[in-house]
C-alpha cells in the first residue's frame, strides 16, 4: 500500500466521514506548491477553498505566528489584547466607514453572529429573513437556515426561522420579498458553493435600496469573496455600496482559523454585553496571522496581482476553445470553469493526476481559488495542461457511459 492509502485507512477508522474519503494526503507546502505523503507535487489551485491567501509556509505568516505564540497564545475575552484591537481597526479602515467587529473562528460562526445581531437590532416584529437560492452561509443551524441549498438544509429542518428564498440575481423577486416584516437580506456578492456565480451588475445596489425602503438590514457574506480574492479588498466595493453587516473568514487568516462579523454604523452597537461570545474568537495568534495577511497583500501589491493573473487565467482558459468548456465565471482569483454535462468530478480527478488541485464545486463546474501570490508562469502551466486534462476527462466519462 502507498503512504496515502495507509493514511486513508487510519482516517476511515478514526474520523467521521462527513467529507467522504479525501483522495490526497498532503504532507507539506511551499508557495503555491504542495506535496503529498508519497512525494508527489501539485500546483494548489484551490488554496484550502479560498483560505491560503499567501500560499503555504509564507515567511510573513510563519514569523507573525511564531512571534505571537511565543509571546501570548491565548487570553479569552475576559481581557483584551492589542492584536485584536489592531485587526478590528484595520478591517474597519479598509471598509472606509465606522463600525465594530465581533471575532469568531469560522465563516459559519461569523454568520451566526450576524444572525443574532439582526434579531437584536430588528426585534420580534420583523421575523422574516430573505436569502438567495443556491447560496451557502455555513452548516451550523442558524447559518444553514439561510442557506439556499435544499439538499444540505432540508435534512436538518425545521429551524424555527421564517426564510424567504428568492432566485439569485433576480432584482424584481428580491424587491417583492423585502417588506415591512423583513428583518434582513443575507446575500453573497457571488455565489461561492453555488458555482462561483457573480451577481448581475446593479443587483447589490438594488438590494441596498430595497432594504433601505423597507427598513431591513443588508448582510453581505464575503467569507469567500473578501480579503482580496476578487482583486478588491471586498467584492461589494465594486458596486460602491455599504452593507449594514459584513461577514468574513477564510482568506482573512491565511490558514489560521478566524472569522469576523462587522456591524457597520448603528449595527455595530446592536449586540451588547452578554449577547454573544466565543472562547477562542479574536485569539492573539489568529489575529497576528490576519494582520500579516493584510500587511503582505498591501505591501506586495497582491490586489493587482490577483486582478492580473485572474484575468490571464480566465482569458487563457476561454482561448483553449475546448468542447467541454462553456465559459469561465468569476473575478480575480475566484473562478469557475463551466463545463458541458456533469464532468466536474472527472475533471478534478484528472487534474490531480496531472499535478493540479482544483475543486468540483458543482457537477458542471470546477472552481479555481489559488493563493493570491500565484505567478503568471504558474497560471500558464495550468492553461497549457488543461487541454490534455479535459481530453483525458472526456475519455473517462465516455468509459463511464459505455
Amino acid at each position: 500500500m502507498s503512504a496515502t492509502e495507509l493514511l486513508q485507512d487510519r482516517y476511515g477508522a478514526s474520523i467521521m466521514l462527513t467529507y467522504g474519503m479525501p483522495p490526497v494526503a498532503l504532507a507539506r507546502g511551499s508557495g503555491c506548491t504542495v506535496w503529498d505523503v508519497d512525494g508527489n507535487s501539485y500546483l494548489d489551485l484551490i488554496g484550502g477553498i479560498a483560505v491560503s491567501a499567501l500560499g503555504h509556509a509564507h515567511p510573513a505568516l510563519v514569523e507573525a505566528v511564531t512571534r505571537q505564540v511565543g509571546t501570548l497564545a491565548h487570553t479569552s475575552n475576559l481581557v483584551l489584547h492589542e492584536r485584536q484591537v489592531e485587526l478590528a481597526e484595520r478591517l474597519v479602515g479598509l471598509l472606509g466607514t465606522d463600525g465594530r467587529v465581533f471575532f469568531a473562528n469560522s465563516g459559519a460562526e461569523a454568520n451566526e453572529a450576524a444572525f443574532k445581531l439582526v434579531r437584536r437590532a430588528q426585534g420580534a416584529e420583523r421575523p422574516v429573513i430573505v436569502a438567495a437560492e443556491g447560496s451557502f452561509h455555513g452548516r451550523t443551524m442558524g447559518a444553514l437556515a439561510v442557506t439556499g441549498k435544499e439538499s444540505i438544509r432540508e435534512p436538518f429542518a425545521p429551524f424555527g426561522v421564517d426564510v424567504r428564498f428568492v432566485p439569485f440575481g433576480d432584482t424584481a423577486a428580491l424587491e417583492n420579498a423585502v417588506g415591512p416584516d423583513c428583518a434582513a437580506v443575507f446575500l453573497e456578492p457571488c455565489l461561492g458553493e453555488g458555482g462561483v456565480v457573480p451577481a448581475p451588475a446593479g443587483y447589490l445596489k438594488a438590494a441596498r435600496a430595497a432594504c433601505d425602503e423597507a427598513g431591513a438590514l443588508l448582510v453581505l457574506d464575503e467569507i469567500q469573496s473578501g480579503i482580496g480574492r476578487t482583486g478588491e479588498w471586498f467584492a461589494h466595493q465594486r458596486e460602491d455600496i455599504t452593507p449594514d453587516v459584513l461577514t468574513l473568514a477564510k482568506g482573512l487568516g491565511g490558514g489560521l482559523p478566524i472569522g469576523a462579523c462587522i456591524g457597520i454604523g448603528k449595527s455595530g452597537s446592536a449586540l451588547g454585553k452578554g449577547d454573544h461570545g466565543s472562547t477562542f474568537g479574536g485569539n492573539p495568534v489568529a489575529c497576528a496571522a490576519a494582520l500579516a495577511v493584510l500587511d503582505t497583500i498591501e505591501r506586495d501589491g497582491l490586489l493587482d496581482n490577483t486582478a492580473a493573473v485572474g484575468a490571464r487565467l480566465a482569458a487563457g482558459i476561454e482561448a483553449i476553445g475546448h468542447s467541454m468548456v462553456t465559459g469561465v465565471r468569476g473575478t480575480g482569483l475566484w473562478l469557475a470553469i463551466a463545463l458541458t454535462g456533469k464532468a466536474g468530478t472527472a475533471v478534478a480527478a484528472t487534474a490531480q493526476r496531472a499535478g493540479f488541485l482544483v475543486n468540483a464545486v458543482q457537477p458542471d463546474a470546477v472552481r479555481l481559488a489559488p493563493p493570491l501570490i500565484i505567478s503568471q508562469a504558474e497560471a500558464d502551466s495550468f492553461i497549457a495542461a488543461l487541454p490534455g486534462i479535459l481530453d483525458a476527462s472526456s475519455v473517462v466519462l465516455a468509459g463511464q457511459e459505455s
